[in-house]
């Protein structure tokens, strides 16, 4: 089950509430039309930040469930902000705190506004490459992943959602490791084939991506993407409490 909050984050957007920047590739890959075969080749240049997926989910939504940003409010000096931002991605990803005990952010409506004015710092602020490597939940990956399993997470996911929460689920193949990454869902449509979930992918900062369940082969798939072919994989929850 999720872990359980006394206090409700604030509706997810995009437009406000995600990173300005991307993740970086290390590795550029190119997809076979037919085949579908990878071919990859180091991204020239080098990146210089990368490795960070799962401290950009989580810090984005430690920023939805323990920040208040008010536009009104003049800016402060980068050290100010530097001090706020880390206090933020001190606070318990898995739980909201009471509006009362908010970290005010001034000077800027939301987290991609703000990450956009101070990119170094976040950067800096939010966790080590290290972050993305040692979490509780990827114990995990190494376990069958059954469609019972698959269609059971599908179902809780669904309800977070419909309950007003944001979860972060991690992508994964295993053991041929082809994508191993995690993403934010914030909303969804559902039919008789099939739950689309919308979700922010800090791969790709510009729009909304989509995460599929198909509910016949009770089976996640993630769409084409400039770092993977496309298909089915694995999706379990993660910062929700517990071993995860």
């Amino acid at each position: 089950m999720t872990a359980p909050t006394e206090h409700r984050a604030r509706t997810f957007r995009f437009d406000l509430d995600t990173f300005g920047y991307a993740h970086e590739l290390v590795w550029q890959y190119r997809f076979d039309p037919v085949t579908g075969a990878m071919t990859t080749f180091p991204t020239d240049p080098p990146p210089t930040y990368y490795h960070h997926c799962f401290v950009m989910v989580r810090s984005t939504r430690q920023f939805l469930q323990h920040a208040r940003f008010e536009p009104g409010l003049p800016a402060v000096e980068p050290q100010a902000y530097r001090k706020l931002i880390r206090l933020v991605v001190s606070r318990n990803p898995r739980r909201a705190c009471a509006e009362s005990e908010r970290i005010v952010i001034p000077g800027f409506e939301g987290l991609r506004p703000f990450s956009v004015a101070h990119e170094s710092l976040l950067k800096a602020e939010c966790g080590g490459a290290w972050q993305s490597y040692f979490l509780r939940s990827h114990w995990r990956m190494i376990f069958p992943v059954w469609g019972r399993h698959q269609q059971h997470i599908a179902q809780r996911l669904a309800r977070s959602i419909r309950g007003g929460a944001v979860p972060i689920v991690h992508l994964f193949r295993f053991p041929r490791i082809t994508i191993n990454h995690g993403i934010v869902l914030f909303g969804l449509a559902e039919s008789e084939k099939d739950i689309q979930f919308d979700a922010y992918d800090p791969n790709i900062p510009a729009h909304p991506v989509k995460l599929i369940f198909d509910r016949t082969r009770r089976v996640f798939e993630f769409p084409p993407a400039c770092y993977w072919p496309g298909g089915v994989l694995s999706v379990i929850e993660i910062f929700r409490g517990g071993l995860y």
